[in-house]
């Protein structure tokens, strides 16, 4: 299965114009991306995006853990370099600033899309 490629900096952009709701949007859709490329449903975007608001963003540190350990794997498995993406990941989130945890995932994931650099994105 292929997922869409996104524009990483007009994320970042629409995340801080619309004070984070759409990094909310964001998040679901990284985890979806996640789970269709490494065919697992260990937690599906809707659930991340409700257990994130209902623990008011705790349970996000633990996601971005987990999902870093998913996208090591992935690249182990790929034949690719892979190293401790989950501890950049959870640092970053105690740091509070996930929304660079964010846009790594999404690099990582634009990688993996199929789509060269100059193909249209989603948003």
């Amino acid at each position: 299965m292929m997922i869409t490629e996104k524009n990483i900096a007009i994320c970042i952009v629409l995340t801080i114009v619309t004070c984070g709701l759409y990094g909310l949007y964001w998040l679901f859709c990284i985890a979806n991306d996640i789970n269709t490329l490494t065919d697992r449903r260990d937690f599906s975007g809707g659930t991340v995006l409700l257990f994130t608001i209902l623990t008011c963003g705790i349970f996000a540190i633990y996601w971005f853990y987990k999902a870093g350990e998913t996208l090591d794997e992935m690249r182990q498995q790929r034949g690719f370099a892979h190293g401790n993406l989950a501890i950049l990941y959870l640092i970053l989130c105690i740091l509070q600033v996930s929304i660079i945890a964010m846009a790594l995932i999404q690099s990582e994931l634009n990688s993996y899309s199929g789509h060269s650099a100059n193909s249209n994105s989603m948003y």
